[in-house]
Parts: C-alpha cells; sequence; structure tokens
C-alpha cells in the first residue's frame, strides 16, 4: 500500500480523535476511578484474591457438580464477588467504564454511518442499537432476517 496524502490525511485525522477521546470527560473519570480502586492496597488484593478464586471456578466448571470443592468454591465467588460488587469504589469504577465504552460506541456508530448506512457497527448499548440499519440492531444479520 502506497503512502497518499489521503491516507496521510486519515492518520492525522485519526490521531486526533484518538486525542480527543483520551482528554475526554468519562476517560478523566475512568482514570480517577481506576486510580482510587488500585491504590488501596485492601481493596486491590480483594480484587486479586477473586482473581484467583476465578481461576479455581473455571477448573470447578469443567467436572461440574461432581467436583469435590464444588458447593466451597461456588460459595466462596460469589461471596466475593457480593463483596466487591457493594463496594462503592468498584460501582464507580463500573460506571466509569460504561460511560467510556458507551463514548466508544457513539463513535463507532458516527464513523460506521459516515461511510454508510448500510454499515453494521456492533455496539453494547441497546440505545445506540436501536438506531441500525436493519431496524432491530441484531448486527449479525441472522435474527432479524437482515442481509448482512
Amino acid at each position: 500500500m502506497l503512502m497518499t496524502s489521503e491516507w496521510a490525511f486519515i492518520l492525522d485525522e485519526a490521531d486526533e480523535l484518538s486525542a480527543m477521546i483520551l482528554s475526554s470527560e468519562p476517560v478523566k473519570r475512568l482514570k480517577e476511578a481506576y486510580a482510587v480502586v488500585y491504590t488501596d492496597v485492601e481493596l486491590a488484593s480483594q480484587i486479586q484474591a477473586f482473581g484467583r478464586m476465578k481461576e479455581h471456578y473455571e477448573d470447578v466448571q469443567r467436572f461440574g457438580k461432581y467436583h469435590p470443592d464444588y458447593h466451597t468454591i461456588m460459595k466462596k465467588i460469589r461471596e466475593q464477588k457480593r463483596a466487591l460488587d457493594l463496594d462503592d469504589r468498584i460501582a464507580a469504577l463500573k460506571l466509569a467504564e460504561n460511560d467510556v465504552q458507551d463514548l466508544l460506541d457513539e463513535i463507532s456508530l458516527i464513523i460506521g454511518r459516515s461511510v454508510s448506512e448500510a454499515v453494521k457497527v456492533p455496539v453494547s448499548n441497546p440505545f445506540f442499537n436501536s438506531g441500525s440499519s436493519c431496524g432491530t440492531g441484531c448486527g449479525t444479520g441472522g435474527s432479524c432476517s437482515c442481509s448482512a
């Protein structure tokens, strides 16, 4: 592929868009929430312990209820997840992550529609999905009988 002035312009615009995203309010809030969560040593260790428990959980899932530690692991992982979910700092981090994801979804839709209305853009938020070109927002072309 040859580098033309059009490609150089597109790359410059992509760099500018990237800088705008990184300096946006949702990304700033995400960075702040991330710092709050991971600078707290106790909370960070709880998250690491939950990660280790998830590994045990995955091992148990291979055998299901026939695994000797099935009930113990299932109970512990639910307790740890609940404890983390009830922490206000974790909740703020999740909300900030969702805000950044919504921003990225919206930008993806704008870029996709600037190419063509027929472009299918997978998004995580059903609000953005409703405006897809197939009408139902499936994004796959399978269940809604649109032609992907």
